[in-house]
Parts: structure tokens; C-alpha cells; sequence
């Protein structure tokens, strides 16, 4: 009997190996959507005997799905009345035109907005406001180049005219240096002004693609990423209710704010040079790149007007969708949810998001107008967005990913495969605890270059987990930095849509992006080793095995 119980036991931990390798496989390759692949556990678990049909299905929606629906109600509505647009105008108004400074503006302006919104969204709206700037960049220093050749054949343009014909297209680029070259005078010249403009084309598209994802990073709701840890944590750890939208954010806003100036040091020094004298000199004269650059914004910004109805009912539910939730369990003080003290941790993040996120179908987007007599002129009555408008901007095929990566989660923890995995994993337990934190840092950066975030993470989570119980040391010392170093897919075009959005554009080729990427993976790298190592630690008392985590014996030999 016993004999046959051990069997039993085999063959059930080799059937569920076998399905999470079929769906890595599947979901690494995208052979097929990543939605479809993560369906392959619905019906391959029934099959093997692992767990029940009815089962499986309650897996694939969870808490996660009601938060995602109360964000993308939000993100609809900023999309729809151009919200978005006016704060990513009016933040690079702020910072001035100078290019350093344009460039910092612009990576700002993004990483603002993809707290709130997808990267992918993020970098789809920004983009566009930095071509249209570039652009007139290259209509403005080429007046300024016809302007000198007047001044120097005798003659003179009386004025700059910003708005004229389009340059050559031998004058598509700017340059900030020469070429010392054994070239003629003119050719020297274009090919220096060539440079120029590349260098600036270049460092703008990056800074859109890589703040985009750095922004995500700061929020639960920023990236799906961060989402699947969230909901796979509390999901493993019922008791802990340690990570919420306020502790993820105090946590890695530090992160993020240094990753994004050193990410804008790098691109800056890489394709430009990095020339502090001018950059920080105050009262400079501008130049024609700077003030066209100032004008398309100025004009840009005009073009939206005043701020309307929806854009100011939007922002209003925005700011009180972020309150609650930073509100709800802050920690440091009592929050809103201790206003319902005998079932205060059945309220989450997505009971903020889903009350906030229905008020966008029931408030109408237009206010009533008075005719002449008094009375009120009845419209038909439009909500500030639609169903189907919902529907567009829905991300189905994340939603039914990260079912797909709890489903395999639960089969894991039911087959008892996670706990014999980390069982064979304990003799990490004898390396230092920084070198384990590393290598699963680097690893997961690796892959996530040539397999979705949201799949890599999904796969990881369930190994990471009980690595961390078998060697008796908080997860969070090891989750918290591998799901961070998840986002940092930086190298190539095809390893997230931000990328790919902004290599459409043409300005960039893949040695500049894998040249760049490379050096935000270090710095993001190192960034968040020193973090996990340093602030973090109190937030979470990481030095501590907590009560919550299961109470495995441990030959621990880990060390700092």
C-alpha cells in the first residue's frame, strides 16, 4: 500500500509538471495567444485527476479581475475626454524646452501616467506629442541653418518663420557634436547635423518606451505584473494582508524615481553627451530647437482648450479612487476600512476600484443647459463611458493570462509539486541570502526579454514561493525584487508593446535599443539589490520569519 500511495503520488507530481510545461512552453514561445495557452489547465487537470472542473473554474476569476475592471473604467474615461493628453503637455510645460530637460519632461510626463494606465497605453499617447515635437525641432533648426548662410552670403531673413517648408531629407536629424573625419567642410556639416538630430530622435523614443514601463512599477495597478504578485501573495498568504496599494507604493515610488534619473543620465550621456555646464545655466538664450519646441507644445496645449465637464468629473473620481486606496489600510494610521471593524479584510483594493468604477456608467457626460425662459433643455442622456467603450479598452486576454497562472498555482499547491520543488531547491538555502536574491533577479530579467512579463511571472511565482518557505526566510525578500526585475524587459522591440510602439516609428534600430536596454537592466538591477537590502527591509520586517508563512524545518544556511 505504501508503495502504491508513493506511486500515486509520482505520477500526480509528473502530471502537473507535465501541464506547467506545456503551458511555460506555449506561453515562452507564443505559438499560441497567451490567452488560449492559458486555458490548457481547464481541461488538462480534470483529465490527469489533479484537481476538479468546477475547481479549475474558480480559479480564473478572482479579486484581481474586480480591480482590473475598476481601473479600466478609469483608464477608459482618461482616454475618451483626452485627459491624459493635458497632463502630459502641461507637465513637459513645467520642465521647459531646453533637450535635456525636454527628455526628462517627457519620461516624467509618461511614467506619470502609466501608474494609472498600461504601459502600452502610456506609451501610445506620449509618442505621438514627441514626434510632432521632433518634428518641428527639424523645421526650426533648418530655418535657423538658412538664416546663418543668409547672414554669412550678406544678406538677411528678417525673420524665423517656425512654421515653413520641411526640411531636406538630408537635414532629417540633429546633432550636439562633429565628426573629425577626413571629410569636406560641407559634408562634415551634414553629417554632424545628421547625428545631431539622431542622437535627440533616439534618446526622446527610448525615453517614452523605458519610462513607460518604469512608471508601472510604482503601483499595483500599473502593470499586470504587479497585479499577478498581488493577487498570487494574498492568495498564498491569506494572513499577511501586508500588500496593498499604499505599502507597494511607499515601497517602490524610491525605485522608481531612481531608476528614471539614472535611466535619463545614461540615455543622455549614450547619444548625447552630458554637458552640465549648459544644462543647469540659468537665463541662457534659446535657441530656434528650443523655441520650436516650446511653441509645438504651446500649440499643442491650446488645442484642447479649457478644461471640460468629463475631463474635471474624471480627474475628480481619479484623486478619490487613489485616496481610498491609499486610505483604506495605511498602516501607520487607522484607515476607512476600520469603520467596519467584524469584517474589515473582506474590503480590498478592488472594493475602492469597483464603487469608484461603476460611477463612470452612471454619471452623465454632459450637464444640463438653460433656455431662455429658465427651463432646463433635456439631452439624452450619455454616461461618461459606455459599455462597449469599456469593452475596447478591456485587456480580456491579461485577465484570462493571470486566471490561467492561478490555475496552475492551485494545481501546484494541490498536487504538492511547489512543495517538491522547493524541497529539491533547499541546498540554495547554503548561499549567501543577497546571491540567491540575485540570481533570481537575473534570471527572470533574462527571460522576460523573450517571454511576456505577465507569463514570466506567472511561471516564477509558484517556484519562487516555496524556495523562500524551504529555506525559512520571508518571501517577500525574494518575491518582491523578482516580480520588479519581471518589468525590466528594456533590450529588444519585441519584449513588451511599449517597445514595439515606439520602434514603429522609425527612428530607432535594434543595436540602439539593446545597446540602451542593456544599461537600464544594470542599473534597474542594481537599484532594486540595494533597496530589498536596505528601506525595505523595515517596511516589511523582512529579517524575520513571519507568523504567516508556513512553519517549514529548514537546514537554512543562508547568509548577508
Amino acid at each position: 500500500c505504501l508503495q502504491r500511495q508513493k506511486l500515486l503520488i509520482y505520477r500526480i507530481h509528473t502530471e502537473c509538471a507535465y501541464t506547467l510545461f506545456v503551458v511555460a512552453i506555449f506561453w515562452l514561445t507564443e505559438a499560441l495567444p497567451l490567452a488560449v495557452s492559458a486555458l490548457l489547465p481547464a481541461f488538462m487537470f480534470p483529465l490527469f485527476g489533479i484537481m476538479t472542473s468546477k475547481q479549475v473554474a474558480s480559479a480564473y476569476f478572482k479579486d484581481f479581475h474586480l480591480l482590473l475592471i475598476g481601473v479600466i473604467c478609469l483608464a477608459t474615461s482618461i482616454e475618451k475626454w483626452n485627459l491624459h493628453k493635458r497632463v502630459a503637455l502641461k507637465m513637459v510645460m513645467l520642465v521647459g524646452v531646453n533637450p535635456a530637460w525636454l527628455t526628462l519632461g517627457f519620461m516624467v510626463s509618461c511614467a506619470f501616467l502609466s501608474m494609472w494606465l498600461s504601459n502600452t497605453s502610456a506609451a501610445a499617447m506620449v509618442m505621438p506629442i514627441v514626434e510632432a515635437v521632433a518634428q518641428q525641432i527639424i523645421k526650426a533648426e533648418a530655418e535657423a541653418d538658412e538664416l546663418e548662410m543668409s547672414y554669412s552670403n550678406g544678406s538677411i531673413n528678417p525673420a524665423l518663420e517656425l512654421d515653413g517648408r520641411h526640411a531636406h531629407p538630408s537635414y532629417t536629424l540633429i546633432g550636439l557634436y562633429t565628426f573629425k573625419q577626413n571629410l569636406s567642410p560641407a559634408e562634415a556639416e551634414r553629417k554632424s547635423r545628421k547625428d545631431k538630430y539622431s542622437g535627440i530622435f533616439k534618446v526622446m523614443c527610448l525615453c517614452v518606451a523605458y519610462s513607460a514601463t518604469i512608471g508601472g512599477l510604482t503601483t499595483i495597478t500599473g502593470t499586470s505584473t504587479n497585479l499577478i504578485f498581488s493577487e498570487h501573495f494574498n492568495s498564498r498568504y491569506p494572513n499577511c494582508q501586508c500588500i496593498n496599494f499604499g505599502s507597494w507604493f511607499i515601497l517602490s515610488i524610491p525605485i522608481a524615481v531612481t531608476i528614471l534619473l539614472l535611466s535619463w543620465v545614461w540615455l543622455q550621456w549614450l547619444f548625447l553627451g552630458f554637458d552640465f555646464k549648459n544644462m543647469f545655466k540659468c537665463g541662457k538664450k534659446k535657441t530656434a530647437r528650443e523655441k520650436a519646441s516650446s511653441q509645438v507644445i504651446r500649440e499643442e496645449y491650446k488645442k484642447l482648450g479649457p478644461i471640460s465637464y468629463p475631463e474635471t468629473v474624471t480627474l475628480v473620481l481619479f484623486i478619490l479612487m487613489t485616496l481610498l486606496w491609499f486610505t483604506r489600510d495605511p498602516g501607520f494610521i487607522p484607515g476607512w476600512s476600520s469603520l467596519f471593524p467584524t469584517y474589515k479584510s473582506y474590503i480590498t483594493d478592488s472594493t475602492a476600484a469597483l464603487v469608484i468604477g461603476l460611477l463612470f456608467f452612471i454619471i452623465p457626460a454632459k450637464t444640463l443647459s438653460r433656455t431662455s425662459n429658465g427651463e432646463n433643455t433635456v439631452f439624452g442622456y450619455i454616461p461618461l463611458i459606455t459599455w462597449k467603450e469599456f469593452q475596447s479598452c478591456m485587456p480580456w486576454e491579461i485577465a484570462v493570462l493571470v486566471g490561467g497562472g492561478f490555475a496552475l498555482a492551485d494545481g501546484c499547491e494541490v498536487s504538492k509539486l511547489s512543495e517538491w520543488v522547493a524541497n529539491k531547491l533547499t541546498p540554495l538555502g547554503s548561499l549567501p541570502l543577497w546571491l540567491i536574491i540575485l540570481i533570481s533577479c537575473l534570471i527572470v530579467t533574462s527571460v522576460t526579454e523573450v517571454a511576456s512579463n505577465p507569463a514570466t511571472i506567472t511561471i516564477f511565482l509558484p517556484i519562487l514561493s516555496p524556495l523562500a518557505e524551504a529555506i525559512h526566510v520571508n518571501p517577500l525578500f525574494i518575491l518582491i525584487p523578482a516580480t520588479l526585475c519581471t518589468s525590466f524587459a528594456f533590450l529588444l522591440p519585441v519584449a513588451n508593446p511599449a517597445n514595439a510602439i515606439v520602434f514603429s516609428y522609425g527612428h530607432l534600430t535594434i543595436m540602439d535599443m539593446v545597446k540602451a536596454g542593456l544599461g537600464i537592466n544594470i542599473i534597474g538591477v542594481a537599484v532594486v539589490m540595494l533597496a530589498i537590502m536596505t528601506w525595505i527591509v523595515p517596511i516589511f520586517d523582512l529579517y524575520t520569519y513571519p507568523s504567516w508563512a508556513p512553519n517549514i524545518p529548514s537546514t537554512n544556511g543562508t547568509g548577508l
